[in-house]
């Protein structure tokens, strides 16, 4: 069935979903803050909305759109990240200002170039409302986009989010040439550090090991099409993280989402060596060989227990 979906944010993840959504024969209706208008306006008379603007980009938007959004339409966060003011997800975002609005996230390994390229990739839908996420699984799986439903919206968005500050630690690891051993201790303890803060924000645990989780970490450590990655890379050379973002050339989501946990982990005692050693070297407060070397000569424990 054909549906006319309004895409809100149409940089490089927006774009390409309008793209992938247009090829699968629904009609598409875009707004940019780059074109101007109004963003309500695009949303006249659609089917379905989905909002792909940056987590600041929600930020914004939310408190201006949500009192304004059309009876029953639902929302499909696309934003990934973590809020540092209110220490938040995007769907908590658009919860907050908009309480009505029907909510979904969307995430998982899904490189915005190699769908342009029309290569195939599996995503998650995620929704407290279990049946809305099934309806619109059913409506939006196409041939080169599968994607599976769950019912932890916060889990997905929090694996989301901080995947992307673990692949900026893998980027630093492989700009040292650290080799293969230490790059998969470093991503299973990225894991450990996810799943500490997963718990904490009432999330589900196995969403960690799920499409958004573990799926997305082992795309965004690993190729260079990941700006975080790249940004990690930037980092080993010894730049500075404004010239590491001068070079990715795009919105590296993980440099503000390690802000926003660390701040988290300090105000509840959350221990994160691995995004607190990610924050010092963005800082300049630490050489990344010697971020390595802090992590290498922590307290011995037991694997099981806090990172």
């Amino acid at each position: 069935m054909s549906l006319c979906v309004s895409v809100i944010g149409l940089g490089a993840w927006g774009s390409t979903l309008a793209s992938l959504l247009a090829r699968q024969g629904h009609r598409i209706q875009g707004w940019s803050r780059s074109q101007g208008g109004a963003p309500r306006d695009a949303l006249a008379g659609a089917d379905l909305a989905l909002v792909a603007t940056s987590l600041q980009g929600a930020a914004q938007l939310a408190p201006q759109l949500a009192p304004l959004w059309p009876g029953q339409l639902p929302l499909i966060s696309c934003s990934k990240g973590l809020d540092l003011q209110g220490c938040s997800t995007a769907s908590q975002i658009w919860c907050r200002e908009g309480p009505q609005i029907p909510l979904l996230v969307l995430s998982g390994p899904n490189l915005a170039r190699e769908l342009e390229q029309g290569l195939p990739a599996a995503s998650v839908l995620a929704s407290s409302d279990l049946s809305l996420a099934r309806h619109w699984q059913r409506q939006l799986s196409g041939d080169q986009l599968r994607l599976y439903a769950n019912a932890d919206p916060i889990g997905t968005e929090v694996v989301g989010a901080l995947k992307n500050v673990m692949a900026i630690a893998a980027g630093i690891c492989d700009g040292l040439a650290l080799g293969a051993n230490a790059k998969a201790s470093l991503l299973c303890r990225g894991l450990a550090e996810m799943g500490v803060v997963i718990e904490a924000l009432g999330g589900d645990g196995r969403s960690l090991y799920g499409l958004a989780g573990l799926g997305d970490l082992l795309a965004t450590a690993n190729s260079h099409l990941s700006r975080n990655y790249r940004y990690g890379l930037a980092l080993a050379e010894g730049l500075s993280a404004e010239q590491a973002q001068a070079r990715v050339g795009a919105t590296v989501e993980g440099a503000s989402t390690v802000k926003a946990v660390t701040s988290m982990a300090r105000q509840r005692q959350w221990h994160l060596p691995i995004c607190q050693q990610v924050l010092a070297v963005m800082e300049g407060r630490v050489a990344p060989p010697m971020a390595v070397q802090a992590l290498m000569q922590r307290d011995l424990k037991d694997e099981q227990g806090q990172p």
